[in-house]
């Protein structure tokens, strides 16, 4: 107990997958005892009752870590105030929506310091899939402080932005609720511009002064990946991420989709393109990992944050457009994500509210934010082809023809006659039959010349 109590303390924001599997076991492994902050009310009783949890490491072999000393609390606990008071660290990893709810905590923790007259730096880095989340939150823990605080703050607190890269799966039900998997590789870039007094030694954590190309190269490609390889699966009936990308379809949308987004960084930052391509072949490796049983459906979570302006889909096409380059496996992934369905997820069940009483022309600039019409028409087109896949791929049959409404524009002459000559032509509209073409007369004869 003498021993722990001689350790330094870092207070690390959130108890899930990710706190316990890479962040709070990379403070651990550096000397820290963590103090674990959520308000689950079943891992934290177990952290305090243990003061310890397993983590299983796998890439091509498996191994497990035993990380102590750890113990936990609520927000709303006077321990908190005093642990930021004592901290040399607070870290985050709870997700961007959820900053605002714990700026308020850390808030009256500084307060707290600055009160006790503690003049040791404080650095507090957001871990979150956000680009400046660090930044963000130090704007939401300043916003309710007087003048005293922030210039405590301002003198005393360093709020450095971070990037953050590892895949931490849910794990199946077992008897040990704090056991965590996670993969072997891992990557947290901190821009040591932001800190406040000496930077601590962490293992793991690499500083960068050019930290947006990092944090833009995980986005546009691990992300950009994941989430494409995520509705790509569902559609096409995958289960797990590792079996949606041994799919060779999928595999070669998702591949494109990286190399079209990689043009992009190697243009904007001077990335090395061949070794930008060997990371791209790296991810591919890490989604087909056999030990990582990462659920599509989890995995496509909240569609209409993912097809924000600046998010993995959406900004990375931007890139694409502004420089000239090709991008049409971004777009099938965007259109993917369009007919993304998950009934316990709120935002696709909105999406999917959304293309049910409007039409898909209102529906991609109201989610996506985008402007130009040109770019508005090519992912309609793409959400239509989409459609149109799918239904081919589920019901067609050898004198069936199924189109979109656009490719019905373009060949009707042709479409008609396919139909005089006895093929049954389909037009789909959102990925649904909505119109039969067929002639008046029934044809007397089958072409066998129809393609």
């Amino acid at each position: 107990m003498q021993k722990e109590k001689e350790m330094k303390l870092a207070v690390q924001f959130g108890a899930g997958n990710i706190g316990r599997g890479f962040i709070g076991a990379l403070l651990s492994r550096s000397g820290y005892r963590v103090l674990f902050v959520d308000i689950s009310d079943s891992i934290i009783p177990e952290l305090q009752k243990r003061g310890e949890y397993t983590v299983e490491i796998v890439g091509e072999t498996r191994r497990e870590e035993t990380i102590t000393p750890v113990s936990g609390c609520y927000p709303g606990d006077q321990l908190l105030l005093d642990a930021i008071a004592e901290a040399e660290i607070v870290t985050t990893a709870v997700g961007p929506a959820v900053l605002e709810h714990i700026a308020p905590p850390i808030a009256a923790g500084l307060k707290h310091r600055m009160q006790k007259g503690v003049s040791g730096a404080l650095n507090i880095i957001a871990c979150e899939n956000m680009i400046n989340a660090s930044s963000r939150l130090k704007e939401l823990v300043e916003g309710s402080l007087d003048k005293d605080v922030k210039s405590f703050i301002k003198e005393h607190v360093g709020f450095p932005d971070s990037a953050v890269d590892r895949i931490v799966p849910p794990m199946e039900k077992s008897g040990d609720i704090l056991r965590v998997r996670v993969e072997e590789f891992s990557e947290w870039i901190v821009d040591r511009r932001g800190f406040a007094g000496s930077i601590p030694e962490i293992e793991g954590m690499q500083l960068t002064d050019t930290l947006t190309a990092f944090v833009e190269r995980k986005l546009f490609t691990l992300n950009t990946g994941h989430a494409i390889a995520a509705y790509l699966g569902s559609l096409y009936g995958h289960r797990t991420i590792d079996q949606s990308i041994r799919d060779e379809q999928v595999r070669q949308v998702v591949r494109g989709a990286m190399e079209e987004s990689g043009e992009v960084l190697v243009r904007r930052y001077g990335f090395d393109r061949d070794i930008h391509r060997g990371y791209i072949e790296k991810i591919l490796r890490r989604f087909e990992n056999p030990w990582l049983k990462d659920d599509v459906q989890r995995v496509g979570r909240q569609p209409l944050r993912k097809l924000g302006f600046d998010d993995r889909l959406i900004k990375p096409l931007r890139g694409t457009i502004e420089y000239g380059f090709p991008n049409q496996n971004l777009l099938i992934g965007i259109a993917a994500a369009l007919y993304f369905r998950n009934e316990d997820d709120p935002q696709a069940e909105r999406l999917r509210e959304l293309l049910e009483i409007s039409d898909i022309r209102e529906v991609i600039p109201r989610v996506t934010s985008l402007k130009d019409a040109d770019v508005l028409t090519a992912i309609e087109n793409a959400y239509e082809d989409r459609g149109v896949e799918d239904l081919v791929r589920n019901y067609v049959r050898q004198w069936i023809r199924i189109v979109s409404m656009k490719e019905a524009r373009d060949n009707f002459a042709q479409l008609v006659d396919e139909a005089m000559a006895g093929r049954e032509i389909i037009v789909a509209s959102r990925g649904k039959p909505v119109v039969r073409l067929t002639p008046v007369t029934p044809p007397t004869k089958r072409e066998s010349s129809l393609p």
